[in-house]
């Protein structure tokens, strides 16, 4: 493909607060001479044309099917809720589109494993938003690990709060609350968090859980009902990483008065700390501290200035840039460098060998 720029297309863009609008949208921006944003279908074409409007895009598509079959659009991203993914991945696929998924790909492992097929079938280029793993903060733990900074690698701890799955929501994330929906404290924010641990310390060998909803329900606070909620709040999982290193994690539901984001690495050498304000570390700005030889107090870790060098300020947007640039790249090059369908089957895998584990564990 040309250095033209790739003309994208959403499904699943208004303004507001919403994810596209917040995190996609100013990513783009940041990548002016790569990306071209074109058209948008929402679930009407109402929506869509409120949407168009409000970003000055030149189309406002009737449909999804319209999006994806128009000569207008070479990578849809598809930004909806997690259950209307595969439908949508699969006629962008079929129509040619590359494409680019929000996290979690499918509404289980089953789902990601037919779209992995079938991006790779098609040959496009077909990326899932995992981005924790291209930030600046994860590259240079990668970097620190790769160089010994914490000698072997004993141990990893990792805690983290997930803001929603808690005691109240809003009617705009109720949806959350029921399991079937894919969209849980496991799949989301420990899902990301987990695709960024993968990426410092490799891959997880064998693994014990137990998923406990001690919330049976939650306060919608703008309509005032109380919903059911059979979304587990709680997850706790322990293991050996393929390193042979220990690892154990807990996330919970709801936000901590005290810690909401604790990564703690253990070696022969060294240890590194690593916080955020929440436990969806894809977005959250991260810290680093580190120690290691005679040192007795964690000292600050930055990585270098380079790495946040235009690119967004805010975490939120740069990490998806990061993302975003890699795709270009793909998409111009034939390269396969962005998260891809694939990799998210195997993350979807580790969700599943939890969720079966923890099945097990369970109390008869």
């Amino acid at each position: 493909m040309s250095d033209t720029p790739v003309r994208v297309g959403f499904i699943g863009l208004n303004p507001g607060i919403h994810w596209a609008a917040t995190a996609h949208i100013p990513a783009l921006k940041a990548l002016p001479h790569a990306f071209d944003v074109v058209g948008v279908a929402n679930t009407s074409l109402a929506s869509a044309k409120k949407a168009a409007d409000a970003f000055k895009l030149p189309h406002a598509f009737e449909n999804a099917q319209a999006l994806v079959s128009s000569p207008e659009v070479d990578l849809v991203v598809i930004t909806v809720k997690v259950p209307h993914h595969h439908e949508l991945v699969t006629k962008a696929l079929d129509a040619g589109k590359h494409v680019f998924c929000e996290w979690p790909l499918g509404n289980g492992l089953a789902e990601a494993k037919e779209l992995a097929d079938l991006a790779e079938a098609r040959g496009r280029v077909a990326a899932v938003g995992t981005q924790m793993r291209v930030a600046p903060e994860v590259e240079y733990l990668r970097q620190l690990i790769s160089e010994g900074y914490v000698g072997e690698v004993l141990s990893t701890t990792l805690v983290g709060s997930g803001g929603q799955w808690g005691g109240e929501t809003d009617a705009a994330h109720a949806y959350l609350y029921e399991r079937s929906n894919g969209a849980t404290l496991l799949g989301i924010p420990l899902g990301h968090t987990l695709a960024g641990m993968h990426e410092v310390l490799g891959g997880i060998k064998d693994l014990s859980a137990r998923m406990i909803n001690r919330r049976r329900t939650a306060h919608v606070t703008d309509t005032g009902e109380m919903i059911s909620s059979t979304s587990h709040d709680q997850i706790l999982v322990h293991g050996a990483l393929e390193s042979g290193a220990a690892f154990s994690i807990h996330y919970r539901g709801g936000v901590s008065r005290g810690t909401n984001l604790l990564w703690e690495i253990n070696g022969t050498e060294g240890d590194i700390q690593v916080t955020g304000a929440t436990g969806h570390a894809q977005i959250v700005q991260l810290s680093i501290r580190g120690a290691r030889g005679d040192a007795r107090e964690l000292a600050p870790l930055v990585p270098p200035a380079s790495a946040y060098q235009g690119w967004p300020e805010s975490s939120v947007a740069r990490n998806v840039a990061r993302l975003y640039a890699l795709i270009a790249q793909d998409i111009r090059s034939g390269t396969r460098s962005a998260p891809s369908f694939r990799d998210a089957v195997a993350l979807h895998e580790t969700i599943d060998a939890i969720e079966n584990s923890a099945a097990r564990n369970e109390p008869k």
